[in-house]
Parts: C-alpha cells; structure tokens; sequence
C-alpha cells in the first residue's frame, strides 16, 4: 500500500498498517516542510479532572456553527483520551506539570484547559519526532523522497501511483493509496502552512473524480507574525491563552473580551480592525519572564524579527491557515474511489463543520490516520496489474494566489467570488492548482449565508470589531 504524505496522519496509518509492506511516499526528507511539524498550540484531549468528552464534543459542535457530523464528532473526540495513551507509548512526550500529571493549557471556544502540549509550544514537532523515530524503526515501512503527480485508476478502483523523483518517472502498483498531503494555505499570498501547501492531495482527487465537500470553508488564523514573506510564523492561540490580549497603535484594546472567541470570529474582528486602516499587535507582556520558558519557539521567532514579546507588543495579522473542507471520507477514511483513502486536513471528515475548534486538528490527524492504515491493512490484496499513464500538467499557485486573497479571503462578496470564479476559469485547463481554486470559488458562490469560516459581507450576519 501506498501513503502520500510524512505528516502526522501519513506517519500514525503507516504505523497502523505496517505489519504489511508499506511505501511511504514524501517530497523531501521525512519531516520537512510537513506543516504537523509547525503546529504550536497543542493537540486537544478530554483528560483533565474537570472536563469530559462530552464537553469537548459541545465545543466542537459549537464551533463548527452546526455543521459538523454529529456522528463524527462523537467519534474521533471520543476516541481522544486513548489516542493520548497511545501517542505516550509511541514516545511522545507531553509538558508535565508540578505533580507529574500532564499539563493542560487552554485555548479559544474551549469550556476547560484541555490542550496538551510538547516542549512547550512545539507539540507538532515532538509527535512527529516520536513517530518519525518509530517508521524509520520499522522495516516493512519504505520511504521514498518523491512527488505523487497523478493517482492511477483502473476498473477495479486504485491501480497505482504516478510519481517523480527528480528526473525518474516511477510508476508504483498498488490496490490501496493513502492521501495525507495537507493543506491550501500556499494558494494565498499569506499562510502559516509551509508555502508548498497547495492542495496537491485534493487536486489528485480531483483528476480522478472523487468527492469533495465543504471547500469554501477556509480558516484564517487571526494571529501569523506580520512580517516580510508568503509563510508567516504562527503566534500561538496558546499565547492568547496564558493573558496575551489584542491592542492597535494607539494602545486600545478593541476585541473587548474576545480575544478567546473562536477563531473565525476573532480574524474577522483583527481584519476589521486592518481594513480600518489599524496596525494590530497582540501585547503579551503581562506573561513577563514566563514567555521565554512558555513559548521557547516563539520566543525565537520574535527574536530573529527583532521583537521582545516581554517588553514589545507582537505584530500580527490574518494569515490562511486550515481547510475544513477536503475529499469526502468515511469512518475508515475510504472516499468514494474503490481503494483510495484520505486523512488528515485533505480529509473532510465531519468533524469540524465550518469552522475548526483550536487543537482539532492533530487530534483528528491521528486518530483519522490509525483508522485509515487499520482498514487499508485489513483489505484483501488484489492482483496488481501494469499500468500505464502520463503526467499531467505541473500546478502553479503564483497566478492563483492574489485572486484567492483578494476574493477568497476573510471576508467575502459576491462579485469578488464571481470575479475570481472567471479568472480562474481562463486557467484551469491548464493549470491544476487553478481548477481546484476554481471549485472553491464556485462553492463559495453556491453558500449563500455566513457560516463560520464563510463570511459573506452581503449578509452581515458575522462578528465586527467596534
């Protein structure tokens, strides 16, 4: 079987799956540029004393404004807990506290501290060192440094994977193929994602016609570094957790009290703010002394741009950051392609609905990744075939990306989506990462209300800073 992507839900199916040879196909080293490894702010779980699943499913569901799968929701929050027992004895290792006990923080629309972090704000990074160290470990795992351009499909469903590594074309036989590429934030001119990020694994859904859903449904974060560059640094919501608080140039407070409300809310309100012509910072020096030890990441992040969070207020601004929508799965992660699977934010589960709770989102990453590699492990080998097949054109994000943020951005309008729905239009032939821009476009176009992360400014049914 063939798994396409080193993140966080790519490395826990290979695991699930490895008792059977598995090809572990990433663009460069292991961990490189894998936008798991850049996730600060923790993963969220229902283990502190005071909290339960149930209260982690009623902000999930609150958050994702009543669109999420119930069904979904109930399922992967519910299997948080073990999946935090299980990522301890894969050897991660979470911030304890004074007791020992494991250290909670917490973080936007969440009703408890639930937020489990590694070395303070670099949690991402500490799972996937463990995990990492584990599929190097096992030997039915192969990982190949190549690009998958192209999903072969036969009668039967999934017949292989096209893909380059350097100037070798590879043509990999295979009944079962795993998309776990990550994200779109590399289609806007400002992302937290690496700004290679795409939507690579959706366009190869695409060009074999799988199911996609919910694309309009677009995350900003409201706090990326604002500094020179397409891939801006992430300030954690962790930040805003332990006090940090929202203020423009002349020192006023303008979120009054919403400097924790979920986070489409909150980027709404900080580009209302930009748009009325404010610079924004977020003044973290209350936390004092504690930053540097907190938020060690960060606080060389800030460094090299010059700024002191302990004495200076952080320049920030709304940046792309998470696509709840993605290709269609179900519990086991197939799509509606014999033999093709997805997990992680190229999947669209259910469960974020249209806007994703803070720390969702390697929590869905490897619990959807495990369940994924179990049921790829579980099918019934089928004959491999020869296959044949060309590649197809090369994506482009450059043209893309200044029509997507002017038009696709925080907030929207209707002849701005319509505007960029015919630009894209007059590329897509030719260009794969225009097409999938070009389904954006139409399924904003098609929701016609404001929800969650769609923001219509025609309705003005959303959250404006005053």
């Amino acid at each position: 079987m063939i798994i396409v992507g080193g993140g966080v839900a790519g490395l826990m199916a290979a695991l699930a799956a490895s008792p059977y040879p598995v090809t572990l196909l990433n663009p460069g080293p292991l961990g490189v540029a894998a936008a798991s490894a850049m996730s600060q702010g923790g993963l969220a779980a229902a283990v502190g004393a005071d909290d339960s699943v149930a209260l982690h499913v009623a902000d999930t569901l609150a958050a994702g404004a009543g669109l999420c799968d119930p069904e979904a929701v109930e399922r992967i929050i519910g299997a948080g807990p073990a999946l935090v027992e299980t990522l301890l004895r894969l050897g991660v290792r979470f911030d304890r506290d004074a007791a020992s006990a494991l250290a909670v923080g917490l973080e936007a629309a969440h009703a408890r501290p639930r937020i489990l972090h590694g070395n303070g704000d670099q949690t991402g990074a500490e799972i996937m060192r463990a995990l990492m160290a584990r599929v190097r470990a096992t030997p039915s795992i192969t990982i190949v440094q190549a690009v998958a351009r192209k999903i072969v499909v036969g009668d039967n469903g999934v017949a292989g994977v096209l893909a380059v590594r350097g100037s070798e074309i590879l043509l990999l036989p295979s009944d079962r193929v795993l998309l776990a590429t990550g994200g779109i934030g590399g289609l806007f001119s400002h992302t937290t994602n690496p700004e290679g990020a795409i939507g690579h694994g959706l366009m190869l859904a695409m060009d074999v016609g799988a199911e996609l859903a919910d694309l309009e449904f677009i995350q900003f974060h409201p706090t990326a570094l604002d500094v020179a560059g397409a891939s801006l640094p992430l300030i954690s919501e962790a930040v805003r957790g332990e006090g940090a608080r929202f203020i423009d140039e002349t020192g006023a407070y303008f979120m009054r009290g919403g400097d924790l409300a979920p986070r489409d809310v909150v980027a709404r309100g900080v580009f209302a703010h930009v748009q009325a012509e404010h610079q924004v910072f977020l003044d973290a020096r209350e936390i004092g002394a504690r930053f540097a030890t907190r938020f060690p990441a960060i606080a060389a992040i800030c460094a090299r741009a010059g700024i002191d969070p302990m004495t200076q207020p952080i320049p920030v601004r709304p940046a792309a950051h998470y696509h709840m929508g993605g290709v269609v799965v179900d519990a086991a992660g197939r799509t509606s392609i014999e033999g093709l699977y997805a997990a992680g934010e190229v999947a669209r589960t259910g469960l974020h609905g249209a806007n994703r709770l803070a720390s969702n989102s390697l929590l869905e990453a490897a619990i959807c990744g495990e369940a994924a590699g179990l049921a790829m492990a579980a099918l019934q080998v089928k004959p491999l075939r020869d296959v044949q097949a060309e590649l197809p054109a090369l994506p482009d994000a450059v043209p893309v990306r200044p029509i997507m943020s002017a038009h696709l951005g925080v907030l929207r309008d209707a002849a701005g989506m319509g505007l960029a729905a015919e630009k894209f239009a007059e590329m897509a032939g030719q260009n794969p990462a225009a097409a999938l821009a070009l389904r954006i476009a139409q399924a904003a176009l098609a929701r016609k209300n404001s929800v969650g992360a769609h923001a219509r400014v025609e309705t003005k049914q959303f959250y404006k800073a005053a």
